[in-house]
């Protein structure tokens, strides 16, 4: 068991590149993390990280010892996975990757979690594109469509980003009327949390913002309740998803403008490994997820 639990603290610290978020992640302190890798790397008999202050990185020797081990732990899954089938209630773990999406998944894991109580929940929140079977991930929530041949996936429900701002910011600084009018405006912006990349407002190509201007960047964020707080308190016009200012719009704290200068929108899906017979718990997921996640979406 000691072997195991080393096997999977490498493939976390492998996967985080730290220690500190290795052992947040699992419980257990850096220290104890460094100590487990050590012990590892005296059995094997090889560096498997090159540590520095701030990072720690595989080894070519690493690399190699990280796919194995992450067959392993994938089989040992199976295996688990196998035995579950045969019981007829789900449980057992179920790792889950979730968008950072303004609390939508919240109601529904919580329901969830009421309906199946045997089974345990590790949930992940990012907004970068995991990669579902290498990570270790049971299923993922996601705004789009994951385009993976080794994955499966259901629709969930769409949903569109729009441009909001209070009545307050829009009586005292003006309605706009055509994208080019926000240069004069109070624009408050979404920065992606993995590429440090602001969020592009998807203006219609007609209508965009000609070359060589830009919107002002009076506020920069990398949460979205951030960014409707904010718009409520009159800062600022902002782009959001319709799901996450579906109650703001309905009782007028916040309104929407420029709707007919935006284009496309998404939808949110499901998506598990199909290498292997679908576990219970996975399935129950699925199916719970299919059924109540529209929801929390604009109908």
């Amino acid at each position: 068991m000691e072997t195991l639990s080393g096997l999977e603290i490498f493939v976390e610290t492998a996967q985080s590149q730290s220690f500190v978020a290795t052992g947040r992640k699992i419980g257990i302190s850096a220290s104890a993390v460094s100590k487990s890798i050590s012990r590892l790397e005296e059995r094997v008999g090889v560096r498997l990280f090159q540590r520095s202050t701030r990072t720690v990185r595989l080894t070519s020797e690493g690399e190699v010892f990280l796919e194995r081990c992450r067959r392993i732990l994938g089989e040992i899954q199976a295996a688990e996975d196998d035995l579950s089938a045969m019981t007829t209630s789900p449980r057992g773990r179920l790792r889950v990757g979730l968008a950072l999406a303004a609390g939508l998944p919240l109601p529904v894991i919580s329901a969830f979690m009421e309906r199946y109580p045997e089974i345990q929940l590790d949930l992940d929140f990012t907004d970068r594109m995991v990669d579902v079977i290498d990570e270790g991930f049971d299923v993922v929530i996601r705004g789009s469509e994951l385009q993976d041949s080794r994955l499966m996936s259901r629709p969930l429900g769409p949903y569109r980003s729009c441009l909001v701002a209070s009545p307050a910011y829009l009586q005292n600084r003006g309605i706009p009327t055509k994208p080019a009018d926000l240069l004069d405006h109070c624009c408050l912006h979404y920065r992606w949390q993995n590429s440090g990349k602001l969020y592009q407002w998807p203006f219609k190509k007609q209508q965009a913002i000609q070359a060589g201007e830009s919107l002002p960047t009076t506020m920069v964020c990398s949460n979205v309740e951030a960014l409707i707080y904010l718009a409520q308190a009159g800062r600022g016009i902002a782009c959001v998803p319709d799901f996450a200012v579906k109650d703001s719009l309905a009782d007028g704290r916040l309104e929407k403008v420029l709707s007919s200068s935006l284009v496309g929108g998404s939808t949110f899906h499901v998506v598990w490994p199909s290498s292997r017979q679908m576990a219970p718990k996975v399935r129950a997921f699925v199916d719970f997820a299919v059924e109540n996640f529209s929801t929390g979406l604009v109908s």
